[in-house]
């Protein structure tokens, strides 16, 4: 079973009410903007996969696509020594994916917690949010009531929120 669909079970086997649409890859955020259910109610976010320099801590941070990354803040805010984007290997060996398609619902497959999962406290929002099921062709969006009662808890990572 690929990736996607192994999450897509899981979203099933949970009972977890979303929306789920293909479409060809999108592998930017102005990818994900354009896309036609692309509306004022859905949150779309940007994920980035961060470690600091010996490769003992990573955190996958979950943020607004209008806001600019700042490694250094970041850094600060999750008391961490300064962090960098992850090797593209982690994304593989962590979380069975591929750059364009990092998603928190990728934490099902870190059964050894080794990411810690930070969001920006302005991805909670009224209306839907939406990530990649771990592959860049399908979205699926959530309520926003629903992703952070039912979607979060079931990751088994505790998220921070900055």
């Amino acid at each position: 079973m690929s990736t996607k669909e192994t999450i897509m079970s899981r979203i099933r086997k949970l009972g977890i009410p979303h929306e789920y649409h293909e479409h060809a890859p999108a592998h930017t955020m102005a990818d994900c903007l354009a896309l036609p259910y692309a509306a004022p109610d859905v949150t779309f976010c940007k994920n980035l996969l961060l470690c600091n320099t010996p490769k003992t801590a990573f955190y996958l941070y979950v943020t607004t696509p209008d806001k600019a990354f700042r490694t250094g803040d970041v850094s600060k805010r999750l008391g961490s020594s300064r962090l960098s984007f992850a090797p593209p290997e982690c994304l593989t060996d962590m979380l069975h994916l591929q750059s364009g398609s990092l998603s928190p619902l990728g934490l099902w497959f870190d059964e050894e917690q080794r990411i810690r999962l930070a969001f920006d406290k302005d991805v909670q929002r009224e209306g839907r949010i939406a990530f990649h099921p771990c592959d860049n062709t399908a979205t699926v969006l959530f309520d926003q009531r629903v992703f952070w009662e039912k979607v979060v808890p079931a990751l088994g990572h505790e998220p921070i929120f900055i």
